[in-house]
């Protein structure tokens, strides 16, 4: 089914037009259509290939001005991804009578129930928070038309699966329920498919020249030799902007001081940490006085960081799902991207693994005076001084005759 963003309404192809885009990507044609015709979906679809707006768009084009309760509600695992797919609806919603809310928690509760009076259309929340409201009877369900579950891989069958269920079953059973994510393992997918009416599947492939615009490489090191090739990568070209990830937040600090040791200015990015540590280690980040973020998973869903050149892994995830969304923060919606993995000799067959699976072509390289190689440099060794197999040299000869 074609279709075109002059379809839409005026405030959403203004916002499209102004965000500089002009053709749907792939998950975005194949999404759009099926949930503005209410049906139910589940979409796996690659990093950086537009999944939020494949959502966004139809649930903004489907608000009813005459409805004051909420009539969409979005499910994201993390507080970033809360505020980032917020920030979005609202740069879409510029110029309309509708309005998003963002519900998490850490947050005060007062205050977020204060948000509810001011009759938001689009609610965007962490689970937890979104029970909460649910039960306090502040959130009114009964006119939501669409539920997003963002990241389903991560909710789904995780911790918060009750809460998750407890969110979907206080909305009329007619309503749409939608699941996106990179990554979506079988048994994700008969969950979901067991609390949606006959879903259908959206898989997007990884394109060609997707591929193309990232360069995947690794490095063969001993751990100890870690932190010292990121500093290296970090020079290798003017204007580096990386996230680099690592597997256990307990090393975080010390990385940072020790990168801080070595003139890198870098944040760091772990669930520990509060919201306000958070979201101004990010906003830092964005505008440039951080040229590294050093970070756990919680930086490798959905975050959409404009600009970002490389992904380093520290550390290789015990998993291909973490390392599939880890390295789509670099080389989003077509841009130029690299990303580079630092193995030590046990973890380069887990990468060759993932490698197979993902059809990466990842190259395996080293770093030669700031220059990116695919052998180990070779140095001019020094010549071993000469020494003759013959005689003595004269002053020994003399002085043993002498001893004599």
């Amino acid at each position: 089914m074609e279709f075109s963003i002059n379809e839409f309404k005026g405030f959403i192809k203004d916002a499209w037009v102004g965000a500089g885009f002009t053709t749907f990507t792939d998950v975005q044609k194949q999404s759009i259509p099926k949930m503005m015709n209410k049906e139910d979906i589940i979409v796996e679809s690659p990093p950086g290939t537009g999944k939020t707006l494949a959502y966004l768009l139809p649930i903004l084009q489907s608000l009813q001005e005459d409805t004051k309760s909420p009539q969409a509600v979005i499910i994201a695992p993390t507080r970033e991804l809360v505020m980032q797919i917020h920030d979005e609806a609202t740069r879409f919603l510029k110029g309309s009578p509708f309005s998003s809310a963002t519900f998490i928690g850490g947050a005060d509760l007062k205050r977020q129930v204060e948000k509810l009076k001011k009759h938001p259309q689009i609610i965007v929340g962490s689970p937890h928070r979104l029970v909460e409201l649910i039960e306090m009877k502040k959130l009114k369900m009964h006119e939501v038309k669409t539920i997003v579950i963002d990241e389903a891989d991560q909710l789904v069958g995780s911790g918060v699966t009750k809460e998750m269920d407890r969110i979907v079953q206080s909305a009329l059973r007619d309503r749409q329920l939608v699941a996106f994510s990179a990554t979506l393992p079988p048994n994700t997918v008969e969950l979901l498919q067991m609390k949606m009416n006959n879903p259908k599947k959206v898989q997007i492939q990884t394109a060609v020249e997707a591929r193309e615009n990232t360069q995947f490489y690794y490095v063969v090191c001993e751990r100890r030799d870690k932190i010292d090739y990121l500093r290296r990568i970090l020079h290798t070209e003017p204007n580096i902007k990386a996230i680099a990830f690592i597997n256990d937040s307990f090393h975080l600090e010390a990385l940072a001081s020790k990168m801080k040791y070595k003139k890198i200015e870098a944040g760091v990015l772990y669930s520990q940490s509060t919201q306000a540590e958070r979201e101004a280690t990010l906003k830092k980040f964005r505008l440039g006085k951080y040229q590294l973020l050093l970070a756990t998973d919680v930086a490798a869903r959905g975050l959409d960081i404009q600009g970002i050149t490389h992904v380093v892994h520290l550390d290789i995830p015990d998993q291909i799902e973490p390392f599939v969304h880890r390295s789509g923060r670099t080389g989003r919606m077509g841009a130029k991207g690299t990303v580079v993995a630092l193995a030590t000799p046990y973890e380069e067959n887990v990468l060759q693994n993932y490698d197979r699976r993902l059809n990466l072509s990842l190259k395996k390289m080293d770093l030669h005076r700031g220059q990116w190689t695919d052998q180990k440099p070779v140095y001019e060794k020094k010549k071993p001084m000469q020494v003759s197999k013959g005689k003595p040299n004269s002053k020994s000869f003399s002085k043993n005759k002498n001893k004599k």
